[in-house]
This record gives C-alpha cells, sequence and structure tokens, in this order.
C-alpha cells in the first residue's frame, strides 16, 4: 500500500478512536510485564480482573520469585494457560533478581531473554513502559493489518517489517500506530462478521473492495 493512502487510513483513526493506549491496569513496569505475559490468549479485561486482585498481595519480582507455582496458578487460572503463565512469571521474576536487581530492562534483546517474553511482549513493553519506538503485532494487528491491505504478510513477523516500513516517516508515532489498529480490530473490525458495510475505512479496504 502506498504510505499517503496509509497516512490516511492511520488520520481516519485517530478521529475515531479515542485514548489509543493500552487498556491493561498496572503501577509499575514490573506490574505491566505480568499483565502482558497473563494476556496472551486472553482478554485484558479479564487480565485486569485478575491483577486486581494479584498485585494486592504481590507486585514486585521479589515476592513472585518466592511464590510457589501451585499458588500462583490459582491465582491467574481465569486467564487460561495457566500452567506456563506461572511457570513462566515465576522464571521471570527470578531472572530479574538475580540479574538485573529487580529493574525491568528497556531494551528489546535483554526483554526477550526473559522467560515467557517473546518479540510481541517485549515489543509492548517498549512502546507502553520506556516509550520507545516499535510495532508490536498481535492477532489483531495481524489481521486487520491484512483485511484492510496496510500490509500482505504471512505471519506476525512480515506484518511486524512491512508495518515498520509502511510508516518509515513516522517512528516516533509507532505506538500510536498500534493501538489505533489494535483497538479497531479488538471492537470493529472483528474476526467473525466484521461489519464492512458500516466501517469507516471500507473507502480504503482491500478486503471490502475485493468483495464489490
Amino acid at each position: 500500500m502506498e504510505k499517503l493512502k496509509a497516512k490516511k487510513i492511520i488520520d481516519i483513526l485517530d478521529n475515531f478512536i479515542k485514548n489509543p493506549e493500552t487498556e491493561l491496569e498496572y503501577s509499575s513496569n514490573f506490574e505491566l510485564l505480568v499483565a502482558v505475559i497473563l494476556s496472551a490468549q486472553c482478554t485484558d479485561k479479564r487480565v485486569n480482573m485478575v491483577t486486581k486482585t494479584l498485585f494486592k498481595k504481590y507486585n514486585t519480582p521479589y515476592d513472585f520469585a518466592n511464590l510457589k507455582q501451585l499458588e500462583l496458578e490459582e491465582l491467574i487460572h481465569p486467564c487460561g494457560f495457566y500452567h506456563n503463565k506461572a511457570k513462566n512469571i515465576i522464571a521471570c521474576s527470578k531472572k530479574l533478581v538475580e540479574e538485573y536487581n529487580g529493574i525491568v530492562p528497556s531494551n528489546f534483546d535483554d526483554l526477550c531473554k526473559l522467560p515467557g517474553v517473546g518479540r510481541k511482549t517485549a515489543n509492548v513493553m517498549l512502546i507502553v513502559a520506556f516509550n520507545k519506538p516499535a510495532i508490536p503485532v498481535d492477532t489483531h494487528i495481524f489481521r486487520v493489518s491484512n483485511r484492510i491491505g496496510l500490509t500482505n504478510a504471512n505471519n506476525e513477523f512480515e506484518t511486524e517489517q512491512q508495518l515498520m516500513k509502511l510508516f518509515s516517516n513516522y517512528k516516533n508515532d509507532w505506538g500510536k500506530i498500534h493501538h489505533l489498529i489494535l483497538l479497531f480490530g479488538r471492537y470493529n473490525c472483528k474476526a467473525i462478521k466484521p461489519d464492512c458495510v458500516n466501517c469507516i475505512l471500507k473507502d480504503y479496504c482491500k478486503h471490502y473492495n475485493e468483495k464489490k
């Protein structure tokens, strides 16, 4: 897609979506990291329900490093995949304590060394916690970007690379662009039966215009 058309799409989304930012609730970089790990295959709304209680009891890497896995599993059970998530959060906390003085690192490579932290989670931390340029790609962004025609990619990594190239002139806005596309996918351009006829992007959307 040409860059001018892509910018027009983002401008439309920017006028349509209020407060394009994360919906996860947190009060520290570590709490954000735990919340993002919990959000895999789970809604932010459910994560917030779980962490509201969880963070009242435990909210530092030192707390979590000393937790028994079964106890944490019980606390995060509603988020799904609780066995692996509990295991990773405890291991991640231990690594933060042992190698980073309990401080969440602010660079991509160190973040990816943490258990349970992949490319998407690391990029979310960069844009939300540290205000650094990145475009995290989750299922919403992968679907919407390829559906609209912003990208033509086979997987999340290709989508990320193509979006960074497409918006290379707006690197300081990558975090905002991420949240605009994500929130549009979460609430409007849904996976099943999107309301294309009434969509604000239908004049620009590859999927809609191919169906006409």
